[in-house]
């Protein structure tokens, strides 16, 4: 039997459902089966599962599920025709995460057999927005080992959606679960797997990207079907009482289904005006009659909403709820949670004075200690020791900040407080919306990489790419944030000033993260080798392709471990997907050696004697080390075209092109990645995209940003020639 059955309803989003499909045929764990639970034959989406079907024995033929049954039911049927161990669903118009599959199956080989395995998931706006990690505040403190419900009893799961999690299949049957008929069924299924579960497990990270369609969710719309939610609760809470829940496990239940009843209450559009005050009532018998002995309300807005409901005072309920939606858009939302005491703290901390001596630095959005930030945090701490350093990164990402470095923890109350407190901010992406631009604080925005794809407002003319990135409107409100820009060639400073339009002051000062590029020596090489695994006497090829925005994950394109047969017997391939793709499952193995997880990119070049890429910005960066590149263009015009560039590639590479790995495994074999043709092409590209990485990058961005000190007392930059990069381990390929 497969590990996994996953079972996609697809009932009217059949214009999105192959990305949803495309998702889980591209993970790198391919022991599932997938379910399509379809309309009548012929109906649109079933003519689009039909066809997956007939072309990968992994998708079963399409389930059938008439749509006024609504989405239980369809998902009753998929169950029906499972035989996986895991049962996982997913909306037909919501997609995995590269590399779910992977992570789910090894967290599972390290709880063993759980009942269930919550995990987190992303909410995506179908425009404009930031994606919101809406579980991982609901799952923070939950064990790290497989537990029991009692040892948790707060993760009740109703809060869950129902693809927030995978059910063992053996459990749910021998329970006899179904998902109930009627509307809001995710709440009667969460809630009456919880009663039965009897071990649980939490992983913490993104395994499902949840669409926000522009719509809106069904079940929010108004109508008699809101109803059917104080059924759905009265089942889940009848359920609890009989199976005889502790007192903590059932309080907990209890209070937090009432809660999701009261989140419709307290929404007017929900419900007829004239059926508003009835919802109330019957939201009040539902608490009335299964409210547990010695039951204590909790504090902040939950228990105000059930004080409210206790004491049958619907006008006022109606006044307070209206006064929290109102000063929850004046307070706006911020990066990581949305609850109104959060942003409430966050402005209070606007109000206080700045940090003179406070630095917050981030990297990728959180995604650990890196790239031009850390390189910037290394430097101040030599030239401004006085400045305390915080770095940002996202829960689960504290592991990759070196012990001697402060950080916090975005949507933490430290890293709120720190936000609004800094005098500096430095940032190599961009901080959410809501973090305010404070009078007298100064952002640097130090970018991470030159710019060979189109970025920023240039991306509006294409499709793929403008869909992905958002509002153009919300970006160019970061962008007014910014008070530095960093560059690091003449192209990049004149293509942030087209896809970046704004006031900020450039700073052609050259990349702080590639000064090591020219401040390490051969011991340095030779130790990340040695960590690496890199075999002794080898010639490693650092193989880096960019993420192509037209497919959903990770794929190397080209056999690799042929490609080292064929090239030579010292090659080995030093793997590195796009960050993007940097939780994803990229085992190597033979002469393949994944280096993805590795936390600094700049020691991966460090030892690589050659760098082999498509599109990716990494080639201006190892065009500082002046060592061999060669550019694999197998699909060169489609990416062109839909992700569009700022100039061809084609007519100037910072070495030879192969078009097909046949053609770059000849390149190594008969010493064109090194000979006399490569080393003239990267000379002129060195020439034209190396000009501002001299080593003492940081150092002026530090002095011009930190100190204040003006241009003309910076160092200047050392000319090209007189450059002497870090030497690589195989001497030969040095032309």
């Amino acid at each position: 039997m497969p590990r996994f059955s996953i079972i996609v309803p697809s009932h009217g989003v059949a214009g999105r459902l192959s990305l949803a499909l495309d998702s889980v045929l591209a993970q790198s764990f391919g022991d599932f089966e997938l379910i399509p639970v379809c309309d009548a034959p012929g109906a649109p989406g079933a003519d689009v599962a039909a066809g997956y079907a007939g072309r990968d024995a992994r998708v079963a033929a399409p389930v059938h599920s008439p749509p006024a049954a609504g989405a239980g039911a369809a998902r009753n049927a998929g169950m029906r025709a499972a035989t996986g161990t895991y049962l996982l669903f997913l909306d037909g118009d919501d997609t995995l995460a590269p590399g779910a599959l992977a992570a789910l199956d090894a967290r599972l080989a390290e709880t063993g057999d759980v009942d269930v395995l919550y995990f987190e998931h992303e909410r995506t706006p179908w425009w404009e927005g930031e994606p919101v990690n809406a579980a991982g505040e609901l799952l923070a403190g939950a064990p790290a080992y497989a537990f029991s419900p009692e040892q948790a009893a707060w993760l009740t799961g109703v809060r869950l959606p129902v693809w927030s999690a995978a059910y063992r299949r053996s459990f749910l049957t021998g329970r006899r679960l179904a998902f109930p008929a009627g509307h809001w069924t995710g709440l009667g299924w969460s809630g009456l797997v919880t009663v039965a579960a009897g071990r649980i497990a939490v992983l913490r990270r993104v395994v499902v990207r949840h669409l926000l369609r522009r719509q809106g969710s069904r079940l929010h719309q108004p109508g008699e079907h809101q109803f059917d939610l104080l059924e759905q609760a009265g089942r889940v809470l009848v359920r609890a009482a009989a199976a005889g829940l502790s007192e903590a496990r059932y309080a907990a239940l209890f209070a937090q289904v009432i809660d999701v009843v009261l989140d419709t209450a307290a929404h007017p559009g929900r419900l007829p005006a004239a059926r508003r005050r009835a919802f109330f009532r019957g939201a009040r018998r539902l608490y009335r009659r299964h409210r547990p002995a010695g039951f204590r309300m909790p504090g902040g807005r939950s228990g105000a909403r059930l004080r409210l409901l206790a004491a049958g005072a619907y006008t006022v309920f109606g006044a307070l709820c209206a006064g929290q939606r109102a000063a929850g858009g004046a307070a706006g939302r911020l990066p990581r949670g949305g609850r109104l005491r959060a942003r409430l703290a966050y402005r209070w901390h606007l109000l206080r004075p700045l940090e003179e001596d406070l630095v917050v630095y981030c990297a990728y959005w959180g995604r650990g200690y890196a790239c031009n930030p850390a390189a910037l945090h290394a430097k101040a701490r030599q030239l401004a020791p006085w400045l305390r350093g915080v770095f940002l990164v996202e829960p689960g990402q504290e592991h990759t900040v070196p012990p001697d470095v402060d950080h916090a923890v975005i949507g933490s109350p430290r890293g709120r407080r720190v936000l609004a407190r800094a005098k500096y901010l430095v940032d190599n992406a961009n901080f959410a919306d809501a973090v305010a631009k404070r009078p007298g604080s100064v952002h640097l925005q130090t970018q991470h990489g030159t710019p060979l794809k189109t970025m920023g407002c240039d991306q509006a003319t294409y499709p793929v790419v403008a869909a992905a990135t958002g509002s153009f409107t919300k970006l160019l409100n970061r962008v007014d944030r910014w008070d530095y820009n960093l560059s690091s060639n003449r192209h990049s400073t004149e293509t942030w000033e087209r896809a970046f339009p704004g006031a900020y002051e450039q700073l052609e000062y050259g990349y702080p993260r590639n000064d090591v590029y020219l401040t390490a020596g051969p011991e340095d090489v030779a130790r990340v080798r040695r960590e690496l695994g890199v075999p002794e006497g080898s010639t490693a090829v650092l193989y880096a392709p960019t993420r192509r925005d037209h497919h959903t994950g990770f794929e190397a394109r080209w056999d690799l471990e042929a490609f080292c047969a064929a090239a030579g017997e010292d090659v080995v391939v030093l793997l590195r997907a796009h960050y993007f793709y940097d939780r994803g499952d990229l085992r190597g193995g033979g002469r393949v050696i994944d280096v993805t997880a590795h936390r600094s990119s700049e020691e991966v070049c460090l030892a690589a004697d050659a760098l082999v890429t498509d599109y990716s910005s990494i080639m201006f960066d190892y065009a500082v080390l002046d060592r061999p590149i060669v550019v694999l263009a197998d699909d060169w015009e489609v990416y062109r075209e839909t992700r569009g560039v700022y100039f061809d590639l084609m007519e100037t590479p910072p070495g030879p092109v192969a078009r097909t790995p046949q053609e770059l495994a000849r390149l190594f074999r008969d010493g064109s990645w090194a000979g006399a043709r490569s080393a003239e092409l990267r000379a002129a590209f060195r020439e034209r995209l190396c000009q501002f990485d001299d080593g003492r990058a940081a150092e002026r961005v530090v002095r011009r940003v930190f100190l204040g000190e003006p241009p003309e007392a910076l160092p200047p930059v050392i000319p090209l020639a007189e450059r002497v990069p870090a030497p690589a381990a195989a001497t030969s390929v040095r032309s």
